[in-house]
């Protein structure tokens, strides 16, 4: 997987997800919710619900279930599409990518952090995890 987060601030809140254990997830990959309570994968669609960020490997066919994820800290994320103001409440837009969301994200629970800079698009900007 390509543009994996960068860890700025550490985290200090780590939840675990069940994962399949085919499935291969780089340190960095953004996850959102799939399926079952409790249960991630790397993110892909556009505006899925967040899981968190994976703060360990996993690689495929490893007989592990499980992931963890930091659901806060301040980290480096590729940002997809056009640029963003500072403060901008970010969502997912595909794998490993944010854009700026929109009412309906904060609506659906999609949203999950804040820019801490203007954000340049196609490039990576620091994103607080949180919406505070």
């Amino acid at each position: 997987m390509a543009n994996e987060a960068v860890n700025i601030e550490a985290p200090r809140i780590i939840k675990r997800y069940n994962v399949a254990d085919a499935a291969a997830i780089p340190k960095g990959t953004i996850l959102m919710m799939s399926g079952a309570s409790l249960y991630a994968l790397a993110s892909s669609g556009n505006a899925p619900v967040f899981a968190g960020i994976a703060v360990e490997e996993k690689t495929g066919g490893d007989g592990v279930g499980e992931i963890g994820a930091a659901i806060d800290g301040t980290w480096d994320i590729f940002q997809c599409g056009t640029a963003s103001t500072q403060g901008a409440i970010v969502c997912l837009s595909g794998a490993n990518l944010v854009r700026t969301a929109v009412a309906a994200d904060l609506l659906t629970g999609a949203a999950f952090g804040k820019l801490l800079e203007t954000g340049t698009a196609s490039a990576a900007n620091r994103v607080r995890l949180g919406l505070v």
